[in-house]
This record gives structure tokens, sequence and C-alpha cells, in this order.
């Protein structure tokens, strides 16, 4: 069964928000119905930033959902030298008082969002072996990684269903993948990315009318992905922007890799 507008709403009310310090727009107007709007959680750098920034290029008024203050703000202004119109908020996807805190501040600069990219990630296990790590890391992955998405859907749902075409867009990873099975590399990421792509679709299931689909960038040259991975950062959000943008409204529950479903 979807979620109701009503519930959700109702839901949405009883977040807080934030002091000053953690939303700051650049430019200052709201975003009308008009506007197209998109959030896009770790976007300070890589993927998240690149995917910001051609989004921004397309029209959309962009709002970058970073943990650290300095950093989003760094990263807003250098959109706004480039002409985008753009919103730093302060967004911790692994700690729930923010998530929840986060709709009540994005919506002093917008009354709907369109597209919700969930970006933000962390890897910290490289190659060790699944028998060797201790739970505590593989908690904090599954935080971020899988629980982070999913909290953020739940919290901007009611802002998303004002749209007239929500997406949402899970940024996962071909590691996640079930199909020829693991290698043995960085398991609890991998894991993680598993879970995404069922978070994904029980997503699909739940929000009908919505585009909920999981994404693999494949190996790109960002902090994680290291300076000898083959795909440039452009590459790496080609098929995020296009979910985000052209896509049909109606292709859901997928996980793609260059715009084409891929096995899960």
């Amino acid at each position: 069964m979807g979620i109701g507008q009503k519930d959700l709403k109702a839901r949405l009310a009883l977040g807080g928000g934030f002091d000053d310090k953690r939303c700051y727009v650049c430019p200052s107007e709201l975003s009308g119905v008009n506007v197209k709007t998109a959030l896009i959680t770790g976007a300070s750098k890589g993927i998240g930033y690149e995917t910001a920034r051609q989004l921004a290029t397309k029209g959309f008024h962009v709002f970058l959902g970073v943990r650290n203050v300095d950093s989003g703000r760094k990263a807003a202004d250098a959109l706004a030298k480039k002409g985008a119109k753009v919103t730093f908020l302060q967004l911790d996807v692994s700690d729930l008082e923010s998530v929840s805190a986060a709709p009540g501040e994005f919506a002093k600069a917008a009354d709907h969002l369109d597209v919700l990219v969930n970006n933000a990630g962390i890897l910290l296990d490289g190659d060790s072996a699944l028998l060797t790590i201790d739970d505590e890391l593989i908690r904090k992955t599954l935080e971020t990684n899988t629980l982070g998405p999913l909290r953020v859907t739940r919290a901007f749902a009611p802002l998303l269903i004002n749209s007239s075409a929500p997406r949402v867009i899970n940024v996962s990873s071909g590691g996640g993948q079930l199909t020829d099975g693991a290698d043995g590399w960085a398991p609890a990421y991998c894991i993680s990315k598993t879970a995404l792509n069922g978070v994904t679709s029980q997503l699909a299931a739940a929000l009908r009318n919505f585009a909920v689909n999981s994404v693999c960038p494949g190996w790109v040259r960002t902090d994680m992905g290291g300076s000898g991975a083959p795909r440039s950062v452009e590459e790496g959000a080609d098929t995020i922007v296009w979910l985000a943008t052209d896509a049909p409204q109606n292709l859901t529950g997928k996980f793609l890799r260059d715009r084409h479903p891929i096995p899960w």
C-alpha cells in the first residue's frame, strides 16, 4: 500500500528546524512551482557535486545536502559563481535528528521537491576479509549507505508528493550486485549496496507514481574511487542526471548503469 499524503504531511510537521548556520541560500529567492528542484546528498565533492552542477545548468534549483558546514558552503559558493541557483542544507544522513529537521529548512526555500539523489556514502573496509571485520564497522556502513537513503526519502516524501513527477535516485554500486556472486572486495560496503538495492525496490512499490531507481555510476575518479579509476565524474553522473531529467517517469524499480537496466 502506498504512503498517503495526509499521513506524510502530518509526519513532516513533527520535524524541527535548523538555525541560520545550517541553511545557506545562493541566491535567496524562493523556488516557485514552475522551478524544478533537486536535493543531492553528499554533494560537496565528487559525483554528488558534479550531479548538482549538471542539474543547475539545466535550470534546477539545486540543494546541496552536506554534513560539514564549511565544505557545504564552499561548494554552494562555487556553483553560485557559475550562475547556479543553489542552496546549502546541512544534512547528516546517518543522524535521524538531522534528517528529521531538514525538510522544514528546505521548505523555507521551496514548496516542492522534484528529484532526490541519495548519493552520500562511505567506504571503510577496503579489502578487509568479511570474517575479520568488526560489527561496528558494518553497522556504521549500513547506517550511512542503506538506512541513510531510506530515512531521507521518508523525510522528504511530503515535498516529493508536491511534484508532478517525483523522482528518487539511489547511488548504488556494481559491488552490490548478486549476479555472478561476490569477489571479496570491501564486503561491508558491498553488503550495504546490496541492501540499498532492496530499499530501492521496496520504495518503488510503496511510492506510487514516483520513479525510484538505483544507479551504478561505475568506477569513478573521486576521493573514494581513487585517481586510477577509468571514469570521470562527468561520466559517473551521466545516468543520474538522465534519470533526474529525461528518463521516462514510468521507469521505476530498476538498477541501471549507462542508462540501461542491469541485473540485481
